[in-house]
């Protein structure tokens, strides 16, 4: 007797048909707020793609036309509406409300490349240590190369047997995929960081955890960052740096890069706004304080003395 027929589709036509018809293993979550136009252009790309991923959009309080351009031009991708801005937080909220096994994130001025998620899902059912996967980023209508890449790819921490690519402790937040199981179990972004620089203290959380962060050059996005000035970025980043010293770093390590912020502070108004902003959310992070395990400090030691950071 023939049981071919119940093995599934047995014909090239009838495999295509059911891999079309497939959900896909990754979605897409997108933080937004007020940038209506450049969202239609991500969410664009993003329905393109031949792997058809959800695509969920986290609206982080828009005061702009984005609630109504989505309604009306794209009313099949989801959209959870956030009743403030509550800016990295947003990911989370759409990682909880996706159910695919994987979650890769854009914001509203990136997407994937066309085979990037499922190159992604491949790594992921590889390796299932992997919780979050680091993509080459390609910035702007020319597509050149993000320097993050080839500092990203040249980590001294090396490669692992059981991980692809190389392993990683910083990731560039518009450009990474993440197990859900994984992400969910580390927590996602951290409150006191909203925006800015928040990715390091999420690579250490998984590492903490025992999941692996690696970059994976063969997984590709777009960037399309405005050309536009962003005025404080620098403080809000270094803020975030310092926070998550003090949340996850030795106190000596922290100490120290609290007083070179406090040197700079002297001359620097954006390095005074960065102090002043660190002081002020200083008890919460002490409260939510949790020290590396000694194996991923000593990772992260390294990469400080790669980068001549202070310790």
């Amino acid at each position: 007797m023939n049981h071919a027929t119940d093995r599934g589709p047995s014909t090239t036509r009838e495999r295509a048909r059911a891999e079309r018809t497939a959900p896909a293993p990754v979605g897409v979550v997108i933080a937004t707020r007020n940038r209506s136009a450049s969202l239609a252009v991500t969410v664009r790309h993003l329905l393109a793609l031949p792997e058809r991923p959800q695509i969920l959009v986290v609206d982080n309080a828009s005061t702009d036309d984005t609630a109504a351009m989505l309604a009306r031009d794209f009313p099949r991708v989801r959209v959870i509406t956030l009743p403030v801005n509550r800016g990295a937080l947003a990911r989370t909220h759409g990682v909880r409300a996706l159910d695919t096994p994987y979650v890769a994130f854009s914001d509203d001025d990136s997407w994937w490349a066309p085979g990037a998620l499922a190159a992604a899902a491949r790594h992921f059912d590889a390796h299932p240590r992997l919780g979050l996967l680091s993509a080459r980023t390609l910035v702007g209508p020319a597509g050149a190369a993000d320097p993050l890449n080839d500092l990203l790819a040249g980590s001294p921490l090396g490669t692992a047997t059981d991980l692809p690519g190389t392993q990683v402790l910083g990731f560039l937040g518009c450009a990474a995929v993440a197990r859900r199981t994984a992400y969910l179990d580390v927590g996602g972004y951290h409150p006191l960081l909203f925006f800015g620089a928040e990715e390091t203290l999420l690579a250490y959380d998984f590492a903490a955890r025992g999941w692996g962060v690696t970059h994976c050059p063969d997984v590709t996005a777009h960037h399309h960052p405005d050309p536009g000035p962003r005025t404080g970025r620098s403080a809000v980043v270094r803020r975030n740096e310092l926070l998550t010293a003090w949340l996850r770093r030795p106190l000596p390590h922290a100490l120290a890069r609290t007083r070179d912020l406090a040197a700079d502070a002297r001359h620097d108004p954006h390095a005074r706004r960065a102090l002043r902003e660190t002081l002020t959310r200083l008890p919460a992070a002490l409260r939510a304080r949790r020290p590396l395990p000694p194996h991923v400090e000593r990772a992260a030691r390294l990469l400080d003395t790669v980068n001549g950071a202070t310790s």
